[in-house]
């Protein structure tokens, strides 16, 4: 094995215990959380239920064949540490846009937090793209846009799934994968983020308190999606270290 430098020390320990936590069994918090949502989706108006499915199944497509999602070149030349540097600035920086626009969100009713979902999807498919470009991958590739997908799955799914997916980024090179768009199951990855997702925003649907709310939910959302993309590809990154 190479030898690892402070910071990718530093990193390894910090992913080990991610590692942990992403694979630790369901517990009592994540059974009733469960419960609680099948509560949520009857509350939920039928419309905001079409809607967020349809900007889900979107999202799905847009990730696997957008032509303009990628905004950087692969990072060339870089060491881990200074990656990870710019990789956390580009995730403060995409908190701070959705905590904004989801404050103003749920300060304007049942429309604007509905508005509130595609936007927020769109500033989190971005913080993907960049993050990859960062660490040195081209978002270009079909392999590097299913890997997006699958950080994006392990980020916002319950937590059987969760350990699910991470299985597959442990095994990411001897993995079947889906050869085409038509062959990727976009209907369970949607029913995982809206479920997931329904729980987080319904708070923001609620008058007064609904702009507070929008504003500390995106801003969580895009912080926990920011350290599952670090650790996933700090996963390959030592993987390919050795």
């Amino acid at each position: 094995m190479a030898r690892l430098d402070a910071h990718e020390e530093a990193a390894l320990a910090e992913l080990e215990a991610w590692r942990l936590k992403i694979a630790r069994p369901p517990g009592p918090m994540d059974r009733a959380a469960r419960n609680m949502q099948a509560t949520v989706n009857n509350l939920i108006p039928e419309q905001l239920h079409r809607a967020i499915t349809k900007v889900i199944e979107g999202l799905t497509r847009t990730i696997l064949t957008g032509s303009d999602l990628t905004t950087a070149k692969p990072l060339q030349n870089a060491s881990f540490g200074a990656r990870e540097g710019l990789v956390r600035q580009r995730i403060a920086a995409y908190r701070t846009m959705a905590a904004a626009e989801g404050g103003v969100a749920g300060a304007g009713g049942f429309l604007l937090a509905a508005a509130d979902f595609p936007v927020l999807i769109g500033f989190k498919i971005k913080l993907l793209f960049e993050i990859a470009a960062l660490y040195g991958h081209d978002g270009e590739s079909w392999n590097e846009r299913l890997y997006i997908l699958s950080i994006f799955q392990l980020a916002f799914s319950n937590a059987d799934h969760r350990q699910a997916v991470l299985q597959t980024l442990e095994t990411w090179d001897t993995t079947p994968h889906p050869a085409s768009p038509k062959d990727f199951d976009w209907r369970t990855f949607q029913q995982q983020y809206r479920d997931y997702i329904d729980l987080a925003k319904l708070a923001q649907l609620i008058p007064v308190i609904g702009a507070p709310v929008g504003a500390f939910v995106n801003f969580r959302l895009l912080d926990q999606l920011g350290v599952v993309a670090m650790n996933a590809y700090r996963l390959r990154w030592l993987r390919e270290r050795g």
